[in-house]
């Protein structure tokens, strides 16, 4: 069997000729790990299926535009998040709550699990960072969720470096200071 590189290429390759067997196959590939980035943003799994869906269409769409195909996952990712942060943007305009607080896994890109006092704490601080306001939570996610670093959540966000600095500083004492209280 070949690396998952070059079948990813070759898959996107055939993607490009409207393949629906090979889109299907890079669909099954990202669809789990692109529906989770999404539900960290939009915090509503319905939204998230949606956005989730509406990305991949618009990738196959674009394929021709990736230099590289094997920056395909980086890209789709991409593509997720900014699709995310739109939707993000809209519901807080419009003050929506989501109606299910869904718990979602942190998991590592093999699904392997840390020992269940870590899940726990994991998922502690997870449901900690729900209380924290709608930036400090997008900032916090984008930067230590999804790894972003602060030119590119600056670019996310719509926020100079100093205040994008300022803000998931400021983020993490919030939360730091609801741990704390919370523990004693």
């Amino acid at each position: 069997m070949t690396s998952t590189n070059q079948n990813i290429e070759q898959l996107l390759l055939l993607c490009t000729k409207d393949n629906q067997k090979a889109q299907l196959e890079v669909y099954n590939r990202y669809h789990k790990a692109m529906y989770n980035t999404a539900l960290r943003i939009v915090k509503d799994s319905f939204k998230a299926e949606d956005i989730m869906q509406e990305s991949f269409l618009s990738a196959f769409s674009k394929l021709d535009s990736l230099e590289d195909f094997k920056m395909f996952g980086a890209w789709l990712k991409r593509i997720v998040i900014n699709n995310s942060i739109v939707e993000y943007r809209k519901t807080v305009k419009m003050n929506e709550v989501p109606l299910d607080p869904i718990m979602y896994k942190v998991e590592d890109d093999n699904g392997i699990n840390e020992d269940e006092q870590t899940d726990e704490s994991v998922q502690y601080i997870l449901k900690t960072m729900k209380t924290l306001k709608p930036n400090y939570q997008l900032g916090l996610t984008l930067h230590l969720i999804e790894g972003y670093d602060y030119e590119e959540i600056c670019e996310i966000m719509n926020l100079s470096y100093g205040n994008c600095r300022t803000m998931i500083s400021r983020a993490k004492e919030s939360l730091r200071k609801k741990l704390v209280s919370i523990l004693n």
